[in-house]
């Protein structure tokens, strides 16, 4: 266990690494002078130059690209030109908003995803199959940005049932709309993996024997299919995690969600570069924690997978 969590934690800091350098490189091919942007387009050239300067931004790029790394190991992310502001406080102040729609998009994901894929296990090619399968097919065919503006266009607008922007402050409500926008592809994918592998599961001889003896079909389902399903249902919620994290950005975005999308979105916007690194710094960090975690559940939940 100790090798397997070793080799994985090694493998996490090489991919972080090659986030941090990648999104350097990325940062710095954004059109436009994040200068004159903080400064505004009137500000005189020896302001410019001077200020240039003081951020660091004459330097070689190669003098600032090691400089950075320097700093990220220290926890250091720099402060923003915009608001001047630590760049770390600012993600962690930002990160509970994210962490509540993230986790809520995912509990209605998973729990919905699971249904839907046990009932269409259970009753093949019926409408309950037909209706889960079309269900998962436009969840998937479906972008999250597409699908949030068209709630909002239903739910917001015509119908004006849910708000469309706001926080938990103002009300559970708030998070409706965005945490079911959010879910609806992972729940798609969810839902035909565990169809897929219940319904292999459900044709196995060890099944019928089960039936055969008298088991109870609950005891079935749950104690001897679904436990035995569990591996590519875990790893596909692994991925959808993945779709999540990347379309949170977006969701929180469209419906001003105070999170750390929001926080990147509108850094793109302001040419912010010490705060769009940092973001998708975090993020990349905190993606690869969760994939190490769900590894190692994975290890767990099969016993005939041997670590290392």
């Amino acid at each position: 266990m100790k090798k397997y969590i070793l080799q994985n934690l090694f493998n996490s800091v090489l991919i972080v690494f090659g986030v941090i350098t990648v999104t350097y490189i990325l940062t710095f091919q954004i059109p436009g002078d994040p200068v004159k942007l903080i400064l505004g387009q009137r500000a005189d050239e020896e302001t410019v130059i001077n200020v240039r300067q003081e951020l660091g931004l004459n330097d070689p790029v190669i003098f600032q690209y090691v400089n950075y790394i320097s700093k990220t190991l220290r926890l250091d992310l720099g402060k923003s030109y915009v608001t001047n502001r630590d760049v770390f406080n600012t993600i962690l102040e930002k990160f509970p908003a994210t962490a509540v729609l993230a986790l809520c998009a995912m509990l209605i994901a998973t729990v919905l995803g699971l249904l839907l894929g046990i009932i269409s296990a259970i009753k093949p090619y019926s409408i309950y199959d037909y209706a889960s399968i079309s269900t998962a097919l436009v969840g998937i065919s479906i972008p999250q940005f597409v699908l949030a503006l068209f709630m909002i266009f239903i739910f917001g607008s015509m119908l004006d049932i849910f708000p469309v922007a706001g926080y938990l402050d103002n009300g559970i409500i708030f998070l409706i709309l965005p945490a079911i926008s959010l879910s609806l592809r992972p729940m798609a994918i969810t839902a035909r993996i565990t169809r897929t592998s219940m319904t292999e599961i459900l044709n196995k001889d060890y099944i019928r024997t089960a039936r055969a003896k008298g088991a109870g079909e609950f005891s079935i389902l749950f104690k001897h299919a679904l436990r035995n399903a569990l591996n590519p249902i875990v790893t596909s919620i692994s991925a959808s995690l993945a779709s999540t994290l990347g379309g949170v950005f977006f969701i929180e975005y469209i419906f001003n969600w105070p999170g750390i999308g929001s926080l990147a979105m509108d850094s793109i916007m302001k040419l912010d570069f010490p705060v769009i690194q940092g973001t998708i710094l975090f993020s990349s960090v905190l993606f690869v924690i969760i994939n190490l975690a769900v590894d190692i559940i994975y290890a767990i939940i099969d016993p005939k997978i041997k670590l290392g």
